[in-house]
């Protein structure tokens, strides 16, 4: 029998995987929901559930918490006492500042802190290319880089300051739901002629390389706030707001999330920016920080 014990706290989605990851590498696995029925498929995979959360956390020196929020994991480990000694390592969503108060609730019962994200969905989790980040303790990653390098082969610290993880996952995951949306528009365009979406992944796909080839440019620009590289100036997106309006009216698809972007093109071309790279959009950003 091993010697490699892991709690898992939340058999969600994630927290199922993160559990099924360490099964998969021989660790003994304990966990824990606030719906108990839903660990019944880990324990039929060879995981020990508990009911108290506070037996889940006595049962192993590391603990992996996966449940939604910050709020949420805290107010599930509020006032338990066997938490003091133990390294606890949250996977969940938040800000910055929820995530620095929770890192001060966990030292102050006694735990070591580490906050990390995962960059990738729940199929993902024990992949060589996963990306993992965290920051936090370092000793503590230091101490259990080998069992978080069982959830994903691409691990990062990124620094000692305990909400660096929820820093990045908000910079990092505000591309998410634009793209995604994108996507869907271009499959709703297509089905109005009675194309199906999969015709054009191939595409997309070249789409998103061109765009990622470009990121370190726009990186350069935003860094030095020199915006003249890039080439695509704000006055060509502004150009083609009209175009817009008609593409919604010939392809009969709704297309209200345009409206703020188009106000941001209208107030840089207002301001002066028109020649500028598009990237000086961050300008308007974040005025007033």
């Amino acid at each position: 029998m091993t010697d490699k014990h892991v709690t898992v706290l939340g058999t969600g989605s994630m927290g199922s995987a993160l559990a099924g990851a360490f099964l998969a590498a021989g660790y003994r696995t304990h966990v824990w929901n606030r719906s108990h029925a839903r660990t019944a498929p880990l324990v039929s995979a060879g995981a020990i559930a508990h009911e108290r959360i506070a037996d889940a956390v006595a049962a192993s020196p590391v603990i992996i918490a996966s449940l939604t929020t910050f709020a949420a994991t805290g107010e599930s480990l509020r006032g338990v006492a066997e938490l003091a000694g133990r390294d606890l390592i949250t996977v969940n969503s938040g800000t910055p500042s929820q995530a620095r108060e929770f890192a001060a609730f966990a030292t102050g019962a006694g735990a070591r802190f580490l906050g990390g994200a995962i960059k990738n969905v729940p199929a993902a989790v024990g992949n060589p290319d996963a990306l993992l980040y965290f920051g936090g303790d370092r000793e503590v990653f230091a101490d259990q880089e080998q069992a978080l390098r069982v959830l994903g082969g691409d691990l990062e610290f990124l620094g000692p300051e305990p909400d660096l993880a929820a820093l990045y996952e908000s910079a990092v995951g505000a591309t998410l739901l634009p793209t995604l949306l994108g996507f869907f528009e271009g499959a709703a365009i297509l089905a109005a002629r009675g194309l199906p979406a999969r015709t054009m992944v191939p595409h997309s796909t070249k789409w998103l390389q061109m765009i990622e080839s470009l990121l370190p440019i726009m990186a350069a620009e935003i860094d030095s706030k020199d915006y003249t590289r890039l080439g695509s100036s704000i006055e060509v997106f502004h150009a083609a707001i009209d175009g817009d309006a008609h593409l919604a009216a010939e392809s009969g698809v709704d297309l209200p999330w345009h409206g703020p972007v188009h106000e941001l093109l209208r107030r840089a071309v207002a301001e002066g920016r028109g020649e500028q790279s598009v990237t000086a959009l961050i300008e308007l950003l974040r005025t007033g920080q």
